[in-house]
């Protein structure tokens, strides 16, 4: 069902019995599987994008589980105050509150950090981390309003552990982190819950769109070792589990009355917290031969 911020409501499109979800970044990857396992679960599902003409891929996954009478596509930008504004207009007009607010929306720029030049830095950061920082202040007073909510932020386990190549996308999943600990602090006495999901490498298009557009320069001294980081990658996504994964994971979260402020995920998140209880230097040579490869 494509609904638009900027038509006049008549009454509540949503089922009465039905708990509201807003998702941000739906058109591919987590955010649309996520929207659809949280159809299936119960919720009426705000399934946000920044272009709603890539909703087809969406709209036909909803069809094939049967779950298109509760999935609601709404156009919203998260790097556009307006189209942020118009969004929660009509979605407090429509639905009137928001039970679970999943934050995924977002892309991965790589390069080394000599090489990325500062707008892909500022665009990076103003994507994954001041969007999900500007949805989440629109969402707030409603839940704290209704004395209920939480907050799902999908960081990365490039949020806990960077690596080379990734500086920009995994200082915009730090970012998330510290953001994400303190909103948790001062929403927990207003009966809201601040999550983060961490997921390690996915069969998602994240890396794929992010490394097409790669910024390195001609004759670069880091050829070599952008060259073993894209590698590094590629083997990892080739065995990575598939998002669905973490979609039902974010189902069972949004049931759980009182979840953990985080949650690893995925086949390489639990060695690398084993491994990363070693001393830094032993890390940093596990990862430089990792890239060796």
């Amino acid at each position: 069902m494509l609904t638009s911020p900027h038509t006049k409501p008549q009454h509540s499109i949503a089922s009465p019995s039905r708990p509201i979800a807003v998702v941000t970044g739906t058109s591919s990857g987590f955010g649309l599987y996520t929207s659809v396992a949280l159809a299936s679960a119960g919720y009426d599902v705000v399934a946000t994008m920044r272009n709603t003409a890539k909703q087809g891929k969406l709209l036909a996954e909803a069809q094939t589980c049967g779950v298109s009478a509760y999935i609601h596509v709404l156009s919203l930008d998260v790097t556009n105050q307006e189209s942020i504004e118009a969004a929660f207009v009509h979605i407090r007009e429509q639905y009137g509150r928001v039970d679970l607010l999943v934050n995924n929306a977002g892309y991965a720029a790589g390069g080394y950090v000599e090489e990325v030049d500062m707008d892909a830095w500022r665009a990076q950061l103003e994507t994954n981390f001041f969007g999900t920082v500007a949805v989440t202040r629109k969402a707030l007073p409603i839940m704290r309003e209704q004395g209920s909510g939480t907050i799902v932020n999908v960081s990365s386990i490039s949020g806990r552990y960077a690596f080379p190549g990734y500086a920009p996308y995994a200082a915009s999943k730090f970012a998330v982190e510290g953001f994400t600990e303190a909103l948790r602090l001062e929403m927990l006495p207003f009966g809201v819950y601040a999550v983060l999901i961490e997921p390690g490498s996915y069969k998602t298009d994240i890396w794929e769109k992010g490394f097409s557009s790669i910024q390195k320069r001609e004759n670069s001294p880091y050829s070599k070792l952008l060259q073993a980081v894209l590698q590094f990658s590629k083997r990892s996504s080739e065995t990575a589990p598939p998002p669905q994964e973490v979609a039902r994971h974010i189902v069972k979260i949004s049931r759980t009355p009182r979840p953990k402020l985080r949650y690893f995920m995925g086949r390489g998140a639990m060695p690398l917290r084993l491994i990363r209880l070693l001393p830094w230097k032993c890390y940093e040579k596990l990862v430089l031969w990792a890239l060796r490869r």
